[in-house]
């Protein structure tokens, strides 16, 4: 690129901010997606000098809004928080509108939020070997519920499956609140529920909480052991929340927008947030994220293909 072609390119990202920028969520109102936009466009649009626009593309497990951004001009001013779910979609579905890999910049993950394996107290079962033990006994006599084939909880029942060597009985329901319901009411005995939307049902023992799916317990369950702990070698799961741009920006905008990132992160609001949803700050930067992102992508690929999961 020569120096006359590199002047424009320079004068823009000087100048940049000088709108509002728009961040896409993958996810509609009031989930955490959808909070977690809502609690750093704020300090965000602070740090980086503008106003920032949360807008929600809801569908197609966050398809249609990636599609959008995918497509929009990386120009710094369109950027998406997005789930977990980007890092399954490519082996859940045939075909993709994008390309996962290629037509994204991953600026942070921004927090990571754990699961709690959750019984009925009716159950038998007091603990993870305990589950283990009855549904080794009784293979696919065992029920677990979830929000839908292929969400977090699913995959973290079928990871629970794969690593502790049983067969069980998924039951998807149309959303996490139905299937949170019957598993209080004891239709179905297992859940994988989020920490932070289960843990007034745990506090008060109309739910038993076995394990945690993080590498560490979790701060607002910290008597309850993690996976591995409670004897399932390798398990480790988080939904999560990340932003990415598209695959053209910049790398002094990218760098930018990280760097700003990185400071709401930091801050005490945000933090709190962060911590009252059952969630960790995610600690490290740009590249980390990268890798983290990928390696999310390269593991629920081999789990989704080893178990012929596909809701196309």
């Amino acid at each position: 690129m020569s120096l006359l072609s590199a002047a424009p390119i320079f004068a823009q990202t000087k100048q940049w901010p000088n709108r509002p920028i728009s961040l896409v969520v993958t996810y509609p109102p009031a989930g955490t997606a959808d909070i977690m936009a809502r609690t750093i466009a704020e300090p965000l649009g602070k740090f980086l000098g503008t106003s920032i626009i949360v807008e929600n593309k809801p569908g197609a497990s966050g398809q249609i809004a990636a599609n959008y951004v995918s497509k929009s001009n990386p120009d710094g001013y369109t950027l998406m928080l997005d789930a977990s779910s980007f890092a399954v979609n490519p082996s859940l579905f045939n075909k993709l509108p994008y390309d996962t890999l290629k037509d994204f910049k991953i600026l942070g993950v921004i927090a990571q939020y754990p699961n709690v394996l959750l019984v009925n107290p009716g159950f038998p079962a007091r603990s993870a070997k305990d589950l283990v033990n009855l549904a080794k006994k009784a293979p696919d006599s065992i029920s677990y519920a979830s929000s839908g084939n292929g969400s977090a909880q699913h995959l973290s029942g079928v990871l629970f499956e794969l690593r502790s060597g049983v067969q069980m009985q998924h039951i998807p329901y149309k959303g996490a609140g139905l299937a949170l319901n019957d598993v209080l009411g004891g239709q179905v005995p297992v859940f994988f529920g989020s920490v932070a939307s289960t843990k007034q049902y745990v506090d008060t023992g109309k739910l038993m909480a076995l394990a945690v799916t993080s590498k560490k317990r979790a701060s607002s369950m910290p008597h309850v052991p993690t996976m591995v702990e409670a004897g399932v070698p390798e398990y480790e799961v988080y939904e999560w929340n990340a932003v990415f741009a598209p695959s053209g920006i910049s790398d002094e905008l990218s760098l930018k927008i990280s760097e700003a990132l990185a400071k709401v992160l930091q801050t005490p609001e945000v933090k709190a947030k962060i911590l009252s949803l059952g969630g960790e700050i995610f600690t490290g930067g740009p590249q980390q994220s990268q890798e983290f992102v990928k390696s999310q992508i390269n593991e629920w690929s081999k789990v989704i293909k080893e178990k012929k999961i596909s809701i196309d």
